[in-house]
């Protein structure tokens, strides 16, 4: 093999989880090329992985066939003659590309009736016993005929590197602002998939004011994307605007976020992209499950705790409680987290 495609998933999560299997593929084939097909969503993840040689934006919508520009894609796709390709989403317009760019192993799971535009599959495990993403990814690499024990390369765990382009943009907003990078605590108050997967804006508020009182220097910033602000900024003002605790949501580029996450002393998420990318960075970090399962989407990491109740209704898999409670992130206590966040840190 000497080059390869890889047409990335469309969430963020997802796309830190695919990294082993890059690893996995470089390590079996040193001299290939990789590069990958990704959304501008989830390119910043791509950048970061040191397998990776080119990472193709373009402007995939979730849920959108875009039919006229796969086929303007697979055109210039097709010109740079890749010898296979890896569909890592399950849809069937995701494998529209490498079948209209002619690449002749077309490497996934089987799904969405896409029979001939998928030509090596894996049956695609149910939901009840689907591995860790990870390895639901990895175990793709056995169809290129692996000559190196994965056991025995620790690829399982995924790994990030940050540019230097995003950690020196990083680095001159934090010092505009006079924070000094050996103090920096990230809380990321946002999970995309809805309110079941959020702690409650008082505990992150109420945990923030303990981390500012315990290190009189320390600086919290809230990280997420831009539909995370208003939770962030709720945050904010419950803490009486302290100087200290920054709202940064929707005001970095995911290069600059991981950036940002690869600085800080500890980091507090939900069950959300920004978790994983903070586990691939190997920062400590706490991890708070309420809706989704710890088993499936955990944070790869000796340095990453998770936080779940183990209650009879979680996890529900809900974007909403059904049970209008919302005990399985609300009994967790703010002073509970704190106590990890001081044997980790």
């Amino acid at each position: 093999m000497h080059r390869i495609l890889i047409i990335a998933p469309n969430w963020i999560g997802d796309a830190v989880m695919s990294q082993p299997l890059l690893a996995s593929i470089k390590a079996d084939h040193p001299l290939v090329q990789i590069d990958v097909l990704a959304s501008k969503w989830v390119a910043s993840i791509y950048r970061a992985c040191p397998q990776v040689n080119q990472v193709i934006e373009a402007n995939l919508e979730h849920r959108q066939l875009q039919w006229k520009m796969r086929k303007e894609l697979a055109k210039q796709i097709q010109a740079k003659q890749y010898e296979a390709s890896f569909v890592l989403p399950n849809s069937f317009k995701s494998a529209l590309i490498p079948w209209l760019a002619h690449i002749p192993f077309r490497i996934g799971y089987r799904g969405e009736m896409r029979f001939g535009l998928i030509n090596c599959s894996l049956n695609n495990p149910s939901k009840v016993n689907r591995p860790p993403m990870a390895q639901h990814y990895l175990a793709l690499s056995s169809l290129l005929e692996p000559k190196t024990p994965l056991l025995n390369l620790n690829l399982a765990n995924p790994s990030l590197q940050v540019t230097d382009t995003a950690k020196q943009s990083v680095t001159l907003k934090l010092g505009k602002l006079g924070i000094d990078q050996q103090a920096i605590y990230v809380l990321c108050p946002g999970a995309e998939y809805g309110p079941s997967k959020r702690w409650p804006t008082e505990h992150f508020e109420t945990l923030a004011k303990t981390l500012m009182a315990s290190e009189a220097n320390s600086h919290i910033i809230l990280l997420g994307s831009k539909g995370d602000h208003a939770l962030a900024q709720n945050i904010n003002t419950q803490s009486k605007d302290h100087p200290h605790l920054h709202n940064w949501c929707g005001e970095t580029s995911l290069d600059e976020a991981i950036a940002l996450i690869s600085m800080s002393k500890a980091m507090v998420s939900n069950d959300s992209g920004l978790m994983h990318i903070g586990a691939a960075l190997h920062i400590p970090q706490v991890a708070i499950f309420g809706s989704s399962d710890p088993l499936h989407t955990p944070p790869l990491s000796d340095k990453a705790k998770v936080v779940w109740l183990h209650l009879p209704c979680s996890p529900c898999h809900k974007r909403d409680c059904p049970l209008g409670h919302l005990k399985c992130l609300k009994d967790i206590l703010p002073e509970n987290v704190f106590s990890i966040i001081q044997t980790l840190a």
